[in-house]
């Protein structure tokens, strides 16, 4: 397109105007970071929003230091900072400080964010939503396998996860759950569970037969524990109440206590004992880990006479491992009569219901234990207690086997497990690519395969590498790599991320064999967006705008000069960086998807639309990552892109055709500006196109026309 002097100056004002734009976009007032910055919470005011009723806030004490939550002599619960129990680095480099909340019986009472520096959050995602996330771990217990994102399935729950964030609230789970279980641990609120687990065994309700009272005794359905006179006072032997209601010698045979108990949720038992009505009317609302413990006695009541309503039974508990289940009015029921052939009569008869928190098995052995109490004083008592052991029929449960559970992963390793599909598929990619690259003479003399081959390639790189799996890189990964070579470099913070790890590994390889064109050409999500828009303009007949070679060349210097600002203002503060680095419109393309502030949205729009006309106009002039790749030209090990001595001087076809201007006037290509599309390759190999090739070829024929004139004249002259 040939331009005259006026169209040239209003081209220069239009660029004029794109920059002075650019500018004004980037240089924020200070006063408006507050609308970013996300300055330290004090956790004070939070505690008390999570606990209303607290009269008294210990002092944050202990070796894994802690606040104690009071209401009068009462603990409500416990809160501490994840910061002083397990400090886990995010994407940032830095922890996501919280303060959490965990009651006495080990339930997350809340769950709030003191501070971060994410750069998603402190300028694309609203901070709202962050706290959304953390509300979900309200009611939620510490004993639970938390996972975000999924479905509950293979002994997890799961969470939502935060769009645009995923490893960021990946990183503020495994802080949360692990300083929780820390601090539950330390307050034997949970006890660590190592060693072979075995899981709850199930009732099998399909299994019954009828039988007799003697029939269930004898087989140890129904165990008895029996008490008398002598065992009793044995008990007290050597104690202040040892002679209290003590039996006289001919009492010493007689029966204390007599107590028969059972299972009554196993079909065989329950219906057998109470009738199959009575029994199913009192299984129908059990809900999946309750049970029915059945008590049958005389003499010494289990159930107290110190009983009242709303109160607990304090004369009996049920045992398993180390777990001790009483139980209150609320999980009595009194039986009145019993249906089965052959059974005593007893004073007292009870069902109580085991709540699934207790997670009792009842495929395990159990003990029933009854407290025997003895008044000594007006107030004081003494007493001891009697156990009787409970071994379940195997034909009445189902037992799954025991296991060894799998080792906990790592965050990393649990990361890339979750992304092995997006990770396969990506690796596949960069097989093809190198394959692409080593081959590319062969692959040029193919015009139409190569260029159908490179557009959907790129489409590829839009919208799986992009929009679908987050893979843009930016140049405040480069600082953050900086900052931590710099300090205490660690791999797990950028194994967090194995998508950008991925392309981080192909951009340093690539760089260091061909330069910083192939990751700009071919992987960059936001190249490729701009390349295949400028395409379908052209398609559509949009006019091109070239600039002057002059103005051009001088235009590369921006993105540098944009590079080394945004790297002396990491040196002073890693986040403002990140906040000047909003120049590259990546976050808001890929990472939010135009979900953000209008700002954002009209500077990626701009870019867009610039690039309808003038093809990769901010990665030619503005992009910042663009110009730290280029820094490793200077050690590329290959210069595969052929070149004439008749390149520049005198033809200039592939200077004239290199859409992004990457060809000097004299035929040498500038490695730090080209991305390596391979129309340059193509033209070379292209006998009918290059004038080189085209010149040889006419050569060629008028030497095979003048050997066959020759021939001619020598057949004439024979």
């Amino acid at each position: 397109m040939i331009l005259n002097a006026h169209s040239k100056t209003l081209i220069k004002q239009f660029f004029i105007f794109c920059i002075i734009l650019l500018l004004s976009s980037i240089v924020v007032p200070k006063s408006s970071y507050a609308l970013f910055v996300s300055p330290p919470r004090d956790p004070a005011p939070l505690i008390k929003e999570i606990f209303p009723q607290a009269s008294k806030v210990s002092e944050k004490n202990g070796d894994l230091p802690l606040w104690t939550i009071y209401k009068n002599d009462d603990v409500l619960g416990y809160a501490f900072e994840t910061n002083d129990i397990a400090k886990i680095p995010a994407y940032s480099g830095e922890p996501v400080n919280m303060l959490v909340a965990i009651s006495p019986k080990g339930e997350y009472l809340g769950v709030k964010v003191l501070e971060h520096h994410e750069p998603i959050i402190l300028a694309g995602i609203p901070e709202q939503k962050l706290w959304n996330f953390t509300d979900q771990y309200q009611g939620l217990q510490i004993k639970d396998r938390l996972k975000v994102g999924g479905n509950d399935k293979a002994g997890y729950v799961a969470i939502d996860g935060l769009s645009g964030a995923t490893v960021t609230v990946m990183v503020m789970n495994v802080g949360i759950t692990k300083s929780a279980t820390k601090i539950a641990e330390s307050l034997k609120i949970i006890k660590k569970k190592l060693g072979i687990i075995q899981p709850l065994s199930t009732i099998k309700h399909d299994v019954y037969s009828q039988n007799t009272w003697q029939q269930l005794i004898g087989d140890g359905s129904i165990r008895k524990l029996y008490l008398d006179r002598k065992t009793i006072d044995d008990a007290f032997k050597n104690t202040d109440a040892e002679h209290i209601d003590e039996a006289k010698p001919s009492q010493k045979e007689d029966m204390f206590a007599e107590i028969f108990y059972t299972l009554i949720d196993i079909p065989t038992i329950g219906k057998n004992l109470l009738g199959e009505s009575e029994y199913n009317w009192l299984v129908q609302d059990l809900k999946p880990g309750e049970h029915l413990v059945g008590l049958f006695g005389n003499g010494y009541s289990f159930k107290g006479s110190g009983y009242v309503r709303g109160g607990i039974f304090d004369r009996i508990q049920v045992h398993q491992n180390d777990n001790a289940i009483s139980f209150r009015d609320l999980e009595h029921t009194r039986v009145t009569d019993i249906f089965i052939d052959g059974s005593p009569r007893f004073k007292e008869m009870s069902i109580f219901k085991v709540q699934a928190h207790h997670e009792f098995d009842p495929g395990a052995n159990w003990q029933l234990e009854l407290l025997v109490r003895r008044q000594t004083g007006p107030v004081d008592s003494l007493f001891t207690s009697f156990k009787g052991e409970y071994d379940i029929l195997d034909n009445y449960v189902d037992t799954p086997p025991a296991f060894m559970p799998e080792p906990e992963l790592t965050l990393t390793q649990q990361v890339w497990h979750e992304r092995q599909v997006e990770v396969v598929i990506l690796f596949i990619l960069m097989t093809v690519l190198l394959i692409t690259l080593f081959f590319q003479d062969v692959l040029v003399r193919f015009p139409k395969f190569l260029h159908n081959f490179r557009h959907g390639f790129l489409v590829i790189t839009v919208v799986f590498i992009g929009w679908s799996w987050g893979g843009q890189l930016s140049v405040v990964n480069v600082f953050t790599f900086l900052q931590a070579f710099m300090s205490q470099f660690s791999w797990d913070l950028f194994l967090l991320d194995p998508i950008i790890f991925i392309l981080w590994g192909a951009a340093a390889v690539t760089a260091l064999l061909w330069g910083r064109a192939v990751y700009c050409g071919w992987l960059c999500p936001f190249g490729a967006l701009q390349e295949l828009l400028n395409v379908f303009s052209r398609y559509i007949k949009l006019p091109q705008i070239e600039l002057p070679w002059a103005v051009h060349e001088r235009l590369w210097a921006i993105k540098y000069l944009i590079l080394l600002g945004l790297f002396g203002l990491s040196l002073d503060s890693l986040s403002m960086a990140e906040k000047f680095a909003e120049i590259e419109p990546f976050k808001t393309t890929f990472l939010l998807k135009f979900d953000r502030e209008w700002p954002f949205i009209t500077w990626a729009l701009l870019l867009l639309i610039i690039n309808l006309f003038n093809r990769k106009f901010f990665c030619r002039y503005l992009c910042p990552l663009g110009a730290a790749l280029s820094t490793s030209n200077s050690i590329r090990l290959f210069s595969w892109l052929r070149r004439r001595t008749e390149c520049g001087q005198p033809c200039k076809t592939c200077a004239k055709e290199c859409e992004i201007q990457a060809i000097h006037p004299d035929g040498s290509i500038n490695m730090r500006e080209c991305h390596y599309c391979l129309d340059c390759q193509v033209t070379y190999y292209q006998d009918d196109k290059c004038p080189p090739l085209k010149k040889a070829a006419r050569k060629k024929a008028q030497q095979i026309e003048k050997f066959k004139q020759n021939e001619i004249k020598i057949v004439d002259a024979g």
